[in-house]
């Protein structure tokens, strides 16, 4: 009973595209959190004195605001791929469900 649930689970044309939606978001949401880290890295490794730049003329340096951005972002990036999840994942994950339970 089990494996022919799963075989129609597998076959399902939704199961291909949720599996492929969630792969393509996935890749998405990794290449923009590395982009923004490797950036983040390669201008302290060749331009140090821009982080090191003191924000108008105190002791807060660019680099501060720059760090929290990075913080931030991962948490916004999490919660798009929460938002996603929770909405059109979901969705198509009952449907599938519903579809092989018949």
């Amino acid at each position: 009973m089990n494996e022919d649930i799963l075989t129609r689970v597998q076959g399902n044309p939704k199961f291909k595209e949720l599996v492929q939606k969630r792969t393509r978001l996935g890749w998405q949401l990794s290449i923009v959190m590395l982009a923004i880290y490797y950036g983040f890295i390669l201008v302290l490794a060749f331009a140090p004195q821009v982080l090191g730049a003191s924000l108008s003329g105190g002791t807060t340096t660019v680099g501060i605001p720059v760090g929290l951005f990075i913080i931030v972002s991962a948490f916004v990036l999490t919660g798009v791929y929460v938002r996603k999840a929770n909405t059109e994942f979901d969705q198509l994950n009952q449907e599938i469900v519903e579809e092989a339970q018949r």
